[in-house]
């Protein structure tokens, strides 16, 4: 903490388009990628630190003492959390409420002479090929209606363990230091685009808003309903900062679904579900999407959303022309990842860019995606020296 100003105040000041006492929150938009904590590791980061900014599935299903982790990641962002601290953000507790289908045991299926068939953490199976070293979508989750009504009954079993009990004790530890303004609490949750689109795949799900709308609504109505029922005790424990929503409905070309299809199919639920998370109190609510959604954030502003991460440059979302159009619309992230590893000038260059932004509030400037492996430790260091000066400026045009 800097001054009388708590980290948690801070984040919420800049994000709400309000004046901070010597600058604004200096945050990562993601957790890192394990490829780049493996480099800083390398390049003289503690061992220790990078080795704990572990993927939200490393070490959490098949464990038995780690079971918890499974639908209730906690412990998992301590480390991530320690990582940031030690690069100098303030810092985020990020953690995540997993839905009763989304996890599943990691195992060989069948092995033969020319390949051999897994099911991965998410329940899909995978193929690899004799002499190849690339894993194939073999099999989705679900290819059929009677594949969703085996996965439901599925997860109705696993929701028997969401006790009160042992929601309260997986997440109630996080309490304390967040009322004391210790950090902030970031909860992602996913999103009624994403989940379909993860248990179907990419073009069946995009064929089922026509072919099987029915299928469609009936994941998501019993998507709705978990977190209605299950992630609001999350929310009324804690009251988390951030919740934001996993969705990736968009592609470098714009959204993949119409304005019409996302109210019928995704917007329905937000507005049923943000109305109950700001009442219990939630900051904000932010959708996480790349590609160029611009067409759609209307839609999603009348759903009740706040804002959005991590504003995908090379997809052609600039920040400083959707301010223009929506004055008010928040921001996490916006900062070209690929200009990371360019170097000090073109670090500065891509800070100038968005500073209007910064200067307008509501925005805490991050890596549009998770810092490449490609950006050297020094690099990274500078950027977030700089990072921490243009924050100075944050809110200043109010």
């Amino acid at each position: 903490m800097e001054g009388d100003v708590t980290n948690r105040e801070r984040e919420r000041r800049t994000l709400d388009f309000e004046k901070t006492d010597g600058r604004g929150a200096v945050e990562e938009t993601f957790y890192p990628w394990v490829l780049t904590t493996e480099r800083y590791k390398g390049e003289g980061i503690p061992a220790e630190i990078a080795d704990g900014a572990k993927d939200i599935t490393n070490d959490i299903v098949g464990k038995k003492e780690n079971q918890t982790e499974k639908y209730f990641p906690v412990l998992w962002g301590e480390g991530v959390m320690e990582y940031e601290k030690y690069f100098g953000f303030d810092p985020v507790r990020r953690i995540h409420f997993v839905l009763p289908f989304r996890r599943f045991e990691e195992k060989i299926i069948e092995v033969t002479p020319d390949y051999t068939l897994k099911q991965d953490v998410f329940g899909r199976q995978l193929i690899r090929k004799k002499g190849s070293e690339l894993d194939l979508e073999y099999r989705q989750i679900v290819e059929s209606v009677d594949d969703w009504k085996r996965l439901k009954e599925h997860a109705v079993k696993e929701l028997e363990t969401y006790t009160d009990e042992a929601i309260y004790a997986a997440y109630s530890p996080l309490k304390e230091g967040h009322d004391r303004g210790d950090y902030s609490i970031r909860l992602h949750l996913e999103g009624f685009f994403w989940t379909p689109r993860e248990l179907m795949g990419f073009e069946p799900v995009l064929y089922a808003f026509y072919d099987e709308p029915e299928l469609l609504k009936d994941m998501n109505d019993f998507i709705c309903a978990v977190y209605k029922e299950k992630a609001m005790k999350v929310i009324e424990i804690l009251q988390p900062d951030v919740v934001y929503f996993n969705e990736d409905l968009s592609g470098v070309n714009g959204p993949l679904i119409s304005p019409e299809c996302f109210e019928e199919f995704v917007g329905v639920y937000y507005r049923e579900l943000i109305p109950m998370m700001k009442e219990r109190g939630v900051g904000n609510v932010i959708v996480d999407t790349d590609g160029e959604f611009s067409r759609l954030i209307p839609n999603f502003i009348a759903c009740g959303v706040d804002g959005f991460l991590p504003m995908d440059v090379n997809a052609g979302m600039d920040i400083v022309k959707i301010r223009q159009m929506f004055p008010r619309l928040k921001f996490i992230g916006g900062y070209n990842k690929l200009m990371i590893a360019e170097g000090r000038e073109a670090i500065d260059k891509e800070f100038e860019r968005i500073l209007p932004v910064i200067r307008g509030g509501g925005f805490i400037p991050g890596a549009d995606h998770q810092v490449p492996p490609s950006a050297s430790l020094e690099n990274y260091r500078y950027y977030i020296k700089r990072l921490k000066e243009v924050m100075c400026q944050s809110g200043a045009d109010l």
